[in-house]
């Protein structure tokens, strides 16, 4: 329900930017509220991510620009991934890797 809820606003927003009723800082304040919330990436959950794009830990590492032993740790616990690696993986879960590539 709270994904139609922010996709009827955007787009709402978005219609009344069109007509000039909204100004440009606002819709983008507005898209910002609607973002999806981070989740917490486990690590089996980060391997699953990872196996459903069918890359190795050395490709998976390059999309989301970490090292290789960066995912390594990831992936057996030691690590977790925090801020902009969370929401890549959001996109990458939601949309598949032509979301970020």
């Amino acid at each position: 329900m709270k994904k139609s809820v922010a996709k009827s606003l955007t787009s709402i927003i978005d219609d009344l930017h069109k007509d000039g009723a909204v100004d440009e800082i606002t819709m983008r304040e507005i898209h910002t509220l609607c973002l999806p919330d981070i989740k917490e990436y486990s690590a089996a959950r980060i391997i699953e991510l990872r196996k459903n794009t069918h890359l190795s830990q050395a490709a998976f590492a390059a999309v989301v620009n970490v090292s290789p032993s960066t995912v390594q740790k990831w992936e057996r616990g030691v690590k977790k991934p925090t801020g902009s690696s969370q929401r890549l993986f959001d996109i990458i879960e939601r949309k598949g890797l032509e979301g970020i590539l």
